[in-house]
């Protein structure tokens, strides 16, 4: 008798920039891929990518929606403080159409595509992993199917994480929220900039995180998030639309979810389950951002379940934390600390707005984020802003 369950190389759980990205790189290995994802879903996200993100997953210029030549950071006090780039830019991106050409193209490399919500994880009676999901045109039935490997990349508070991954359900979390609006006329609005990400550290925006106005292009991301219980993120979101002037542009879509600020303390079961993304919190504390994050966890991901495929070593799969920590830990440990120093109330989110003014911050800032590694070419200017930093933190630099 044959058996209805078919079986894969690999099964990735959520098609999210994460998903399709391992989805794309283990079909171009050649091995048979599932991709199961939700429709529907958008997360809230400002849309960034940097040049070093468009580069190295060939993103065409189709999908940037919008070229930001810089940043505009606004203090409590109403202060402003520009940080031109300079040289290059960064893009933006809309994740409406974004995470589907990702999607796409990760059928294109020979993923099978499926729509539908994740259920349970069992295993059949060889132990082998079984996927249990609701199908889009069937969302009453379940369908199964069977994998050597599976990558969770269903997001933060991951369902299939949870049921698989030890502490999975201890990663803190900010809830994000936003509005997209439609954008006012080129020229038309005194604040407004297609061109700039405008950023927002004020208490009554986020009392631990911070509000933005990002440009897309036609559109714009308005928003904020906390993890502080009963603040009002969309009371927030009101109030920074109307301190940009965008409170009278139409709402196009809302859109919330969770985002995690710290990475989960294990990625893996330790036989047959890895995790990506935001599932993983493969996020930048401090800023937030994690579209480049995402996809090069799921690359990551991707090539530990390629080995896991040629070997059966379990340890391929518990390997892909220790490489995304060894590239990128550095960095998580530093905004860590800035998020931790910075953020805690307005008089040191004044502070650190002013720091911020500084040639040295604003060069260094631009070059790591651009490029996404800690810059030593310049160890004296590391130590110039590191005495600045100091000199604010303790209330010694003129206010």
């Amino acid at each position: 008798m044959t058996d209805p369950v078919k079986t894969y190389d690999a099964i990735i759980v959520g098609g999210g920039p994460a998903g399709a990205t391992a989805a794309q790189t283990l079909a171009e290995a050649g091995a048979s891929v599932l991709l199961i994802d939700k429709p529907g879903r958008i997360k809230p996200c400002g849309g960034a990518v940097p040049p070093k993100l468009i580069r190295a997953f060939k993103i065409p210029d189709s999908q940037i929606v919008a070229r930001t030549q810089g940043a505009r950071i606004l203090a409590p006090s109403g202060l402003e403080v520009d940080m031109p780039i300079g040289e290059g830019y960064v893009g933006m991106v809309d994740r409406e159409h974004f995470d589907e050409f990702l999607r796409e193209r990760a059928a294109a490399a020979g993923a099978e595509r499926r729509n539908g919500t994740f259920e349970t994880f069992e295993r059949d009676d060889q132990g082998a992993a079984i996927i249990v999901f609701s199908p889009s045109e069937a969302p009453d039935q379940t369908a199964r199917a069977r994998a050597r490997v599976v990558i969770a990349a269903d997001g933060a508070r991951s369902k299939l994480a949870q049921q698989t991954v030890k502490g999975a359900d201890k990663v803190k979390s900010v809830f994000a929220y936003h509005e997209i609006v439609r954008a006012p006329a080129a020229g038309s609005h005194s604040h407004y900039d297609p061109q700039r990400c405008d950023v927002y550290y004020d208490g009554r925006i986020s009392p631990d995180f911070y509000g933005w106005v990002f440009p897309h292009g036609a559109v714009a991301s308005v928003g904020t998030g906390s993890q502080v219980k009963g603040f009002s993120l969309r009371g927030a979101v009101k109030s920074l639309r109307e301190s940009a002037g965008l409170a009278d542009c139409e709402v196009v879509r809302r859109e919330g979810a969770p985002l995690p600020y710290k990475p989960a303390p294990r990625w893996d079961n330790g036989r047959d389950v890895v995790l990506a993304g935001d599932a993983a919190g493969a996020v930048a504390p401090s800023s937030g951002e994690g579209i480049f994050y995402a996809m090069t966890s799921g690359q990551m991901a991707a090539e530990g379940a390629l080995e896991f495929l040629a070997t059966g070593q379990a340890r391929a799969l518990a390997n892909v934390r220790k490489r995304f920590m060894k590239a990128h830990g550095k960095v998580f440990f530093i905004l860590g600390i800035m998020q931790h120093f910075w953020y805690r109330n307005d008089q040191r989110r004044e502070r650190f707005v002013k720091i911020c003014a500084d040639e040295d911050v604003q060069r260094l800032t631009w070059q790591g984020y651009m490029e996404k590694e800690l810059v030593r070419r310049d160890p004296g200017a590391h130590a110039r802003i590191f005495f600045k930093d100091m000199a604010h933190l303790l209330g010694l630099s003129p206010r």
